[in-house]
């Protein structure tokens, strides 16, 4: 069955993609497509993962062509749970993208490019999954990556085209270097295919076998964002609209972060760059969280938070253990779910309060009490406070890192509980100013310079925020007349608030007026937010099953018996 299954994850998307641009006419058939192929896809995904578990890997060669003349398809313990994770995180991504559309009024003019194109990307991220050589590794992060391209730029605002060309620009720098080294990698052994490089690579002088794992790692470290190759996600990742930058957050760093997993483990199991990691996992720890306790801006705070987690996977791999590998796949999980989950609630905070600056917001905790219940739950699963999943992973890191010994471990185990506090005081921050404190007047003079620059956030020039709807942004030039209605209601309400004022700033203590919370948009955010406390419920039997996922990964014998049948296929494809 499973050589039926395993290419469904790719296929799916991209026929539904097709499909979807086939039907750009009409908003409500694309929402079904998409809606459906990503329900199919998480099933398939669920039957993997039962079948991985239960049968151990196996590789599917594309077209019946041999290994390592075709492309070939691995399915094993550690790609069937990341495929469950980010097909579970794109269904509710894509639910509130659609109720985010219906309320805006923008399902019958939207903008068609953005069910297909968000499709593309979940087929990237499941190629990167399933890819069982470097090659197709490339490929599934340039499918993902072009449609990266076109969803960060949605709404053709300044801001986002200029944070779209910086994540361009990085982005094909650090493709670059992949694609050299693999060029290097076959130049070296005469394949791409990671089951015989396995046994290839060993076989080459050192020197060389340091270079292409150098190299390696330097393009998937910019793509996970680890220290110092990190500065362009802060930057890049706040100003696309809310889903998606939910998706980008939740998902495209960690493929960077499996690829790291699967060639330290697969490819260079000797541990030769293993202390340039472990430092490189601290410094990605702790200049990623000061940064985020500067910040006054709740997107950009949860973009450095982003960074700062990834040093904590970082390190787990760094450790090359089966318990630092065991928590560190156990983190992935849990990190893609609370990410995405918590962006989504800044979609939400943004869209009720007017703004994601902290400074600009305050009693949401009143005002919106299941707004505050949704955004506090996952931040305190963020910071680690027991007994939920992002505690349970912590401690298991910080086990492994212990039962090593070493006194640099010691040292990023020590940072790691740094890490972990700034992170609590760097989400408490929010709470306190935006959710607990009594609502606030923004300042006259910041009114002006403050509208517009949500004006430019939002991507357009009335203060009403144009936000990604049911196929794309709402913007003037697709303005209907259920959205103009909607529109011209948010100035009524607006005028409401503001009147008697002899300039264009609220009185002094005056409140500004919340947004209705739509129901799609927060049921889609609350069942997130469910699946989050769910890992904590399922914590010992997910942990359990990164167990044996990480005996896989050091065993590597499974790996490569399911892709030929021999653990040792040195002359084979000569």
């Amino acid at each position: 069955m499973i050589s039926v299954l395993a290419p469904l994850p790719v296929l799916l998307p991209l026929l539904g993609a097709a499909g979807t641009l086939l039907v750009g006419r009409h908003p409500r058939t694309q929402r079904t497509v998409s809606l459906l192929v990503l329900v199919t896809v998480l099933a398939v995904s669920l039957l993997l993962l039962w079948q991985a578990d239960a049968q151990g890997a196996t590789a599917v060669s594309v077209g019946g062509w041999p290994v390592p003349l075709g492309i070939v398809l691995v399915v094993d313990r550690l790609s069937a749970l990341m495929l469950v994770v980010a097909s579970t995180v794109a269904l509710g991504v894509l639910v509130f993208a659609v109720g985010q559309g219906s309320a805006d009024g923008s399902e019958q003019s939207p903008l068609s490019i953005f069910h297909p194109t968000f499709l593309v990307l979940i087929a990237g991220v499941s190629n990167a999954f399933l890819a069982g050589d470097l090659f197709n590794l490339y490929v599934g992060f340039e499918i993902l990556l072009m449609a990266s391209y076109v969803l960060l730029t949605l709404g053709g605002s300044a801001p986002r085209v200029r944070a779209g060309v910086t994540y361009v620009i990085v982005s094909l720098t650090s493709s670059l270097i992949f694609l050299a080294a693999i060029g290097l990698v076959y130049a070296a052994t005469g394949t791409v295919t990671m089951a015989q490089l396995a046994t290839r690579l060993a076989e080459l002088p050192a020197g060389t076998q340091l270079l292409l794992q150098s190299m390696l790692l330097i393009a998937f470290c910019i793509k996970a964002a680890v220290f110092p190759l990190s500065a362009w996600l802060p930057d890049s990742y706040p100003t696309a609209p809310a889903p998606v930058t939910a998706v980008f957050a939740g998902l495209l760093t960690k493929v960077g972060v499996y690829a790291i997993i699967r060639t330290q483990t697969l490819l260079f199991p000797g541990g030769g760059l293993d202390d340039v990691l472990m430092w490189a996992g601290l410094a990605t720890m702790l200049i990623g969280i000061l940064g985020a306790v500067a910040q006054t801006d709740i997107r950009r705070l949860l973009s450095f938070t982003l960074v700062s987690h990834i040093g904590y996977m970082v390190f787990g791999i760094a450790l090359g253990t089966a318990a630092g590998l065991a928590g560190a796949v156990f983190y992935v999980a849990h990190h893609i779910a609370i990410q995405t989950t918590l962006f989504l609630v800044a979609g939400l905070v943004e869209r009720q309060g007017g703004s994601t600056s902290m400074d600009r917001l305050g009693g949401l905790a009143t005002r919106s009490p299941l707004l505050a219940v949704l955004f506090f739950v996952p931040a305190m699963n963020l910071a680690g406070i027991p007994p939920l999943s992002g505690f349970i992973g912590k401690l298991g890191l910080l086990q492994a890192g212990i039962a090593d010994g070493s006194p640099l471990a010691l040292t990023v185990v020590a940072g790691g509980v740094v890490t972990s506090l700034l992170t609590l005081l760097a989400v408490a921050r929010v709470w306190t100013r935006a959710f607990w404190r009594p609502p606030t007047q923004e300042p006259a003079a910041d009114t002006a310079a403050a509208a517009a620059g949500d004006a430019a956030t939002a991507g357009d020039g009335d203060g009403v925020p144009a936000l990604v709807g049911a196929g794309g942004p709402a913007g003037d030039g697709h303005r209907t007349p259920r959205q103009a209605a909607r529109r011209a209601a948010w100035r009524r309400h607006h005028e409401v608030a503001t009147a008697g004022s002899a300039d264009p700033a609220p009185r002094a203590g005056a409140v500004r007026a919340l947004r209705p919370l739509p129901g799609v948009m927060a049921a889609a955010t609350a069942a997130m937010v469910a699946v989050t406390v769910g890992l904590t419920v399922v914590a010992g039997a997910l942990y359990g099953y990164t167990d044996r996922a990480a005996e896989d990964l050091l065993d590597r014998a499974p790996y490569i018996t399911a892709v030929f049948g021999d653990p040792v296929p040195a002359e084979e494809g000569e």
